[in-house]
Order: structure tokens, then sequence, then C-alpha cells
């Protein structure tokens, strides 16, 4: 199929011996990455989360229980059915054991069943809807990916403590739209703001006329993009053509990646407030590892992308510590085992859900910028504890494997 490529390690270096009882299922360990490869969310995950993760492998020394590690690499083109049949491929013809990333909560969804009913491990890097571990959650799957409740919190909290009490969303209408556009009205309900009305819009729109014109006519304060990849770079680009930040409104980015802010510009993206949980230059080990990226990649990594390397990693080192590529018994030693994060150690929940500090950034304007990808400036620290749902209240039933 012309959206699959295999990306074979040639690294010839070895892991750390294991006991004569570990063994891998296959004489190699295939780990799949799919994500959008040249659509809307193309630059927040794509080749560069392939990227990361080969570079995980290559520092994980190229093999792990005494079998190389395979990067696979998908486009899943944003479609729910390509998606769950790459997969089926995967693990019916390829031999694959673990599947990471994608983005597209509605792809991940459905991805996440299919990986249920085959008992093969999900590394959801990706996908933001906290339904994956609530609701939906899989014994099979862990989320790194900082979700749509947390990435919510923070940043409407702040916009609302403020003083922009009165919001109009424009929301992406598939289920990642949805979800973020609640949580958000949760936290501003709850702040004693709110909602005066939204515009759904379809996936990888390109003109945002009508929707702005609903937005500016509501007078609300503060306009939620509830939206990610190119449809929040374009909603804010043509926002400010039709003059809706010059009036007052202020345009908030619900789900923003620091490629987002690179291809606006600092002079039309300066002053919007989004939550992150890395940074490329949030600390020593984000930046070493960053400039690794960066001089193989041509360009600083996106949360996504480094969360990506990070979740990969611990799969390796959870199936090197098991002694087997199991997907059960691998889960249960990922989430019994801390990961490391670029600088935090972090924790699981039960349901799969990785719990580390995230951050409120401000986006610099071009003045204070002083080197390329200088893009943010930190406002607070928001706790794991804080960012995140806990177990119970993420909905997520006993898991089980029935």
């Amino acid at each position: 199929m012309k959206y699959l490529k295999r990306l074979l390690l040639t690294t010839a270096l070895c892991a750390a011996s294991v006991g004569a009882h570990a063994q891998a299922t296959y004489d190699v360990l295939r780990i799949g990455v799919l994500n959008d490869q040249s659509g809307p969310y193309a630059d927040l995950s794509g080749p560069g989360s392939v990227v990361a993760a080969q570079m995980a492998a290559e520092d994980f020394g190229g093999k792990v229980l005494n079998v190389p590690i395979e990067i696979l690499a998908g486009d899943h083109q944003n479609k729910a059915d390509v998606g769950s049949g790459i997969v089926r491929r995967w693990i019916d013809s390829d031999k694959v054991s673990a599947v990471a990333d994608v983005p597209t909560s509605s792809v991940a969804l459905a991805v996440q069943d299919v990986l249920r009913e085959k008992q093969k491990v999900f590394l959801i890097s990706g996908a933001a809807s906290a339904d994956l571990s609530g609701k939906s959650c899989s014994p099979f799957s862990i989320q790194t990916a900082d979700d749509t409740y947390a990435l919510s919190v923070g940043t409407t909290r702040a916009v609302v403590e403020s003083g922009a009490d009165t919001w109009f969303f424009l929301t992406a209408d598939y289920v990642f739209g949805h979800t973020i556009e609640t949580e958000a009205t949760r936290i501003i309900t709850e702040s004693g703001g709110k909602v005066l009305g939204h515009a759904f819009h379809p996936q990888n729109t390109s003109d945002y006329a009508s929707y702005l014109l609903q937005a500016q006519a509501s007078h609300a304060k503060a306009i939620g993009l509830a939206n990610a990849g190119n449809d929040t770079i374009n909603a804010i680009k043509q926002a400010n053509e039709f003059g809706l930040t010059a009036s007052g409104q202020k345009l908030v980015g619900l789900i923003l990646f620091i490629s987002d802010i690179h291809s606006l510009g600092l002079a039309s993206a300066h002053g919007l407030l989004l939550t992150e949980g890395f940074y490329w230059d949030m600390n020593d080990p984000a930046r070493t590892w960053s400039r690794r990226f960066e001089a193989r990649f041509h360009r600083m990594p996106t949360r996504e992308q480094a969360t990506a390397y990070a979740t990969v990693t611990h799969y390796l080192k959870a199936v090197q510590a098991a002694g087997t590529d199991d997907a059960k018994t691998v889960v249960a030693k990922m989430k019994s085992m801390p990961m490391e994060y670029f600088g935090q150690t972090g924790s699981f929940q039960p349901n799969g859900r990785f719990m580390h500090d995230l951050a409120l950034y401000e986006v610099k304007s071009p003045q204070e910028s002083k080197a390329p990808w200088d893009y943010y400036k930190l406002v607070r620290t928001i706790p794991a504890a804080t960012a995140f749902q806990s177990a119970a209240q993420s909905g997520c039933p006993a898991t089980k494997t029935n």
C-alpha cells in the first residue's frame, strides 16, 4: 500500500544481555508509528514522530531481547477505516507487537478497538482524547499524550481569571474537537464564565469566514479554538484578517504546538496562551535531545514528537525488564515503572494515564525572541495532580482482558 513505508533500523549495537528465560515472540520486534504523514497534522507528528521513534530504538542499542528493533511507518490519512486497516495488516502480516502515536482521536479510538481485540500494545503518544484512558480505556494501552482535559484546564482557567469570562468556540467537527470544547466549557462554567455559542467546522477546512462572522457577532471576549494543526493556523490567520483581535476579542488556542507558532510567526501569534507538557528549551535534558533531533530533522520537535521518543523508550525498557513482549505483561510493567520524560519522572495511573507536570506558556513577541525557535515564556507550572483527571474521575471501567 502506497501509504505504508518500512523503516528498518540498521544499528549494529547490541542491547544489554538478558537472562535465558527472556524471549521475543518473533525474530524482530516491530513497532508501527501511525499518523498523518502529509495532511493537516503532519507538522506536529508525521515523519518527525517516525524519526523520534527511530532515535529511541537506536539509543536503546537497536536490539531488545536479542532481536532487532524495526520501526514501521503508516499514514492513516485522518480516516478511521484506513488507520484500522493498516493496523490489522501490521498485526496479521507484519507481526507488529506495538503501535505508537496516532493523532486524530477518531482514528485512535478505532485503532484501540483493533488492538484490544488483537491483544497488542497501544502506545498513545499522539491522540489527545481523554476518553482513550477514560470510558474507552483498554488494558493494552497507555496514554502519554497530553489529553484534552489537561490541555484545556490550564489555558481556559487562566484566560477566565484574566477577565475574559464570555466565550465562543470554533470547534473541529469530530471527536477531538467536541471533547475539548466540552472540557473547556466545564472549566469556564465552574470559574463563573459563560459560553455564548459555537460553530462547528469540517476538519482541514480552508475558509473560516462564516464561522468567524458568528464569533464576531457573539461579542464574546474570548474565541476558543477547539481544533488543531492547520485548522488552528488558518483560523488564527483569518481571525487577524477579519480584525477580531484588533477589536478586543482574544483568541485562545486550546491545542497548540510549537510547529503552529512557527508557521504563524511571532507577529501573528504573540500573546497567545497555551499549555504544553514539553518545550524544547524547558530544561537541559530537553535542550540536549532537541538539538540532536534538530540536527537530524532540521527543525525543533513538537511535544508529540518528543513524547513518541520517550514513550517508545519506556516501552523498550519494559520489554527488556519483563523479558518478554507479551502485551499484557509489558503493559503491566510499563505501568509499574516510572517513566523518564526529559528531566521529569512521571508515573502511571491504573487506567494507563501518564502523570507529569505541565506548563502554561505565553508566546513571545518578535522583540522578546532572541534566537530561532525561542518562542515561549513560562507563566506557571501546572502540577500533574491538577492537570489530569484521576483514574476514578476518568470513567475507565476495571481493566480486564476478557
